[in-house]
Order: C-alpha cells, then sequence, then structure tokens
C-alpha cells in the first residue's frame, strides 16, 4: 500500500513543482480557488456598504471629523493644537470600543511662523497676502527691504544670477502637477540663496487660486544661506510677472517672525480589531492627524483619518471580526515628511514579513473612482477581484502606483501598498490654504471612501491567505 502512494505522491511532484504549499498544508490554491474565495464575500461587501452608505452610520464619518475639526482646528506639529487633536482622538478610540487603543511616543518637528507681513512698496503700495513656509527662517526684526526679480523657473533663476544678488526671487512658476511643481516650494529658498538672494517668495503650489496662498514644508541645505522664504497668492505672482515683463521697478517689504524650536514629544494613534486566526498579521489602515496651522485640516488630512477610523467602527458594528488584526495608526508629523511614521517603521520593521499590506488615504474623500496599488501581479489581480465586490457603487478600478508619505517606507521594502484614489480636480484648490475647512467636506462622498475602505481591508484581513510579495 505504501508503494501505491509513493507512485501517486511521485505522479503529482512535476505539477507542485516549485510552488509553496499554503499555510494548512493543502495544496497551493489556484486563481479560480482565490477568486471563488472572494466571491465569498458578496453579502459582507453588500452589508459593509448598505451600512455606510444608506444605513445607520450613513454621514458618522463626517459628522465625527466635523466635530473634531470645530473643536480641535489646526494641527501643526509640534503645537498645542495637535496634543489636543491626539488625546481626543485616544479617548474617542476607546469610547467606540476598539482594542488595544495605544500612543506609540515620538519625536516632531516644532517650527511656528509668527507674525508675517509682506507690502508692495513700488510701483505702489499693495499688500501682499503671505504663508510662510515651514522650517523658513525669520527676517531681523526690521524687515527686510529690497527690489524683485521675477523668474518662472529655475533655469531662469540661474541665467539671470547676476541680477538676483542682494533681491528678492518671485517664482511665478506654472502648476503643471502637485509632483513636478512643489520643488519650487522645496528648493526654492535654497536655489535663491546659491545666487546670493535675501529672501525668496515662491508662487503658491496650487491649480486655483482665490487670492489664497498656500503653505507647506521647505528644505534648507547644508552650506547653503538660509533665508526667509514664504508662498504668495498665484493673482500676486502672476501680476508681479506682468509688471517685471512690462520694466517696472518692484520693491517688497517683508517680515516674518518665524522660529524653529527644538523636537516636541509626540505620537501616532493606535486601535485594532484583533484577528481571531492570525492576530500577528497585520493589515494597516491610516490617516495622518497633524495639518497645517491654516484652516482645519479637514481635507488634508481630516478625512482620511476618519474614513480609516471608520472602517473599523463599521467592521465592529457587523459583528465581524477578520481572520487577521486590522490595525488603525493616525500618524503624526506627516507634514514634516512622514516624521512619525518613520520611527514608527523602524520600531516594526522586525515583523515587516508580517504587515500583509499598508494603506493610507491621503489625497482627499472626494468622489472615489478606486484604489491605486503597489505590489507583484498576482497581487494585483487579487485587489481588483475584491474592487469588483464594490460594483454596487461604481468604485471597481485598479491604478498603478500607490501613494503616501506614511506607507512608503513599508512599500520600498516589498509590503504591498494601497491608496485611495478619488476626485482630485479641487483638491489643490484647498490644499494647506486657510480653505481646508469641513465646507470642503461632502458627506455622501465620505460614505462611499470609508465603504470602499472598509471593503477593502476587511477582505484582505480575513482571506486565508496573505496577499503574495
Amino acid at each position: 500500500m505504501k508503494y501505491l502512494f509513493l507512485i501517486f505522491f511521485m505522479n503529482l511532484l512535476p505539477q507542485y513543482a516549485g510552488k509553496p504549499f499554503s499555510r494548512d498544508g493543502n495544496y497551493p490554491k489556484t486563481f479560480e480557488d482565490i477568486r471563488n474565495e472572494i466571491a465569498g464575500y458578496y453579502d459582507i461587501a453588500k452589508a459593509i456598504i448598505d451600512l455606510a452608505v444608506y444605513g445607520k452610520a450613513q454621514n458618522r464619518s463626517y459628522e465625527r471629523l466635523a466635530v473634531f475639526a470645530d473643536t480641535i482646528g489646526p494641527r501643526l506639529s509640534g503645537s498645542k493644537n495637535l496634543d489636543a487633536a491626539i488625546k481626543y482622538m485616544y479617548s474617542a478610540l476607546q469610547k467606540d470600543g476598539l482594542e488595544n487603543v495605544h500612543l506609540e511616543p515620538v519625536k516632531v518637528p516644532h517650527w511656528e511662523r509668527g507674525e508675517e507681513f509682506a507690502m508692495m512698496l513700488e510701483p505702489r503700495n499693495h499688500s501682499i497676502a503671505i504663508l510662510g513656509l515651514g522650517s523658513s527662517v525669520a527676517t531681523p526684526p526690521e524687515g527686510i527691504t529690497a527690489e524683485v526679480i521675477v523668474v518662472a523657473s529655475f533655469d531662469e533663476l540661474h541665467r539671470r544670477a547676476q541680477e538676483a544678488k542682494g533681491k528678492i526671487v518671485v517664482y511665478n512658476q506654472p502648476f503643471i502637477s502637485y509632483g513636478e511643481t512643489v520643488r519650487y516650494r522645496s528648493l526654492g529658498a535654497v536655489e535663491a540663496a546659491k545666487v546670493g538672494a535675501v529672501a525668496s517668495l515662491i508662487r503658491s503650489v496650487a491649480s486655483f487660486s482665490i487670492n489664497s496662498p498656500h503653505t507647506g514644508w521647505q528644505n534648507y541645505q547644508s552650506g547653503i544661506p538660509q533665508i526667509p522664504t514664504a508662498c504668495i497668492s498665484v493673482e500676486d505672482a502672476e501680476m508681479m510677472s506682468r509688471m517685471s515683463f512690462r520694466g517696472t521697478k518692484i520693491v517688497v517689504y517683508l517680515k516674518m517672525g518665524a522660529r524653529t524650536y527644538p523636537d516636541s514629544a509626540s505620537f501616532n494613534t493606535v486601535a485594532e480589531i484583533v484577528g481571531s486566526k492570525y492576530p500577528e498579521q497585520i493589515v494597516l489602515v491610516s490617516g495622518h492627524l497633524d495639518s497645517w496651522d491654516v484652516g482645519q485640516g479637514a481635507m488634508d488630512d481630516g478625512g482620511g483619518a476618519f474614513i480609516s477610523w471608520e472602517a473599523l467602527s463599521l467592521i465592529k458594528d457587523l459583528g465581524l471580526r477578520p481572520k487577521r488584526t486590522l490595525r488603525l495608526v493616525l500618524w503624526t508629523g506627516e507634514e514634516q515628511g512622514g516624521i512619525g511614521a518613520e520611527q514608527y517603521y523602524q520600531l516594526h520593521k522586525e515583523n515587516i514579513s508580517n504587515f500583509d499590506i499598508v494603506m493610507e488615504s491621503d489625497e482627499g474623500t472626494f468622489k472615489p473612482s478606486g484604489l491605486a496599488f503597489t505590489g507583484n501581479a498576482k497581487a494585483r489581480d487579487i485587489v481588483k477581484e475584491i474592487m469588483a465586490l464594490l460594483l454596487p457603487i461604481n468604485v471597481t478600478e485598479v491604478y498603478d502606483a500607490a501613494d503616501g508619505t506614511d506607507i512608503n517606507f513599508w512599500m520600498r521594502d516589498g509590503v504591498p501598498g494601497a491608496s485611495l484614489r478619488d476626485d482630485l480636480s479641487k483638491y489643490f484648490w484647498f490644499h494647506h490654504s486657510q480653505g481646508d475647512t469641513m465646507t470642503v467636506q461632502d458627506p455622501n462622498q465620505m460614505n462611499l471612501c470609508a465603504a470602499v475602505w472598509t471593503v477593502v481591508s476587511y477582505i484582505i484581513a480575513d482571506m486565508e491567505e496573505m496577499l503574495p510579495r
């Protein structure tokens, strides 16, 4: 009998050569098996959609966010408002009945803009709306009065380097895309300082403006003089460009009281639904809790943070418990380059093989169209099958390249990643500006985003096998 079994087993070897066995020792699942497994989640996906979009949880993420944003306001890294926001969320997550609610300490930058003022003195008096850029140094106490040179690009600045010495460089770079144009905000002060400028004013990285400057972080470089830098509105940048083109002399007075303090203690905020079968394995959903110090930080990234919380709430409300642990992380220090997330990564990377997928929503919670995904072809095919379950709300697309400052650390090491893809047509109207308030948010669109986020995270957390890498 044993010889018959051996012959049977030997006949199977060519079919399964080089293929790993599944966790329970059975033969590897075919993709058809996986497709059928995912199809079995149809009723659960429908229940999540019904609860989030039409049921008792309708508008909950919006209403929670409104109370939070109106109560706390903007939440700049190192500020008392951010401290208050973290305490608020810690308490709220506990009251929601989530598990393992805790704070993980990190250090974050502490910069304050202080008093800011800019005035065009020639050819006429005109108050210039400005927002200092994060990490900018202050002007001298008496301010800076200097002639302006207007350029449309770094190349033009370098060609006119001799003209720029002792002047205030105004960048009137056109908005192409955020990814391409943001380098002027990041490097504008450095490039201006290299040619001897005394300050730089950068046209806001925005696709639309109503005299609204947009702030953001900028980076000095070692060995390059640090000069004051701020964003100005699209309107003022274009006006000064027209004046300059006509040969008109422009003189600007600039005063900034920015200060940088030692790094502050802060926290990433964590809550979980512990997995029923593989609790050590993690599906991570996230958004960042910090924001800039203008507006309310409702869009960037209140919406992403609160639909991530909503995902756990919806799963708990339905009495579901996935096989893997579903972990919510509300990051801190994202606006300074993912400072809090990097420290979280360093703390947890020794368990990287247990991270199934990392998900971050940080591009608004407008009408969703699908999911951006980073991972191998097999994992992508699985995600496509999961997204097909969202056909009832017509959100089924899977796009290339997940994007998220806070999850990039994991994706670079091969962990699959996902980010919410939604309608960005108005996102950069409000981004990092006074306009980022609850008025931007739409409860119906947030409901849809929450449904997408919940269906995807739950099914991945509950499938028998982790996503392939």
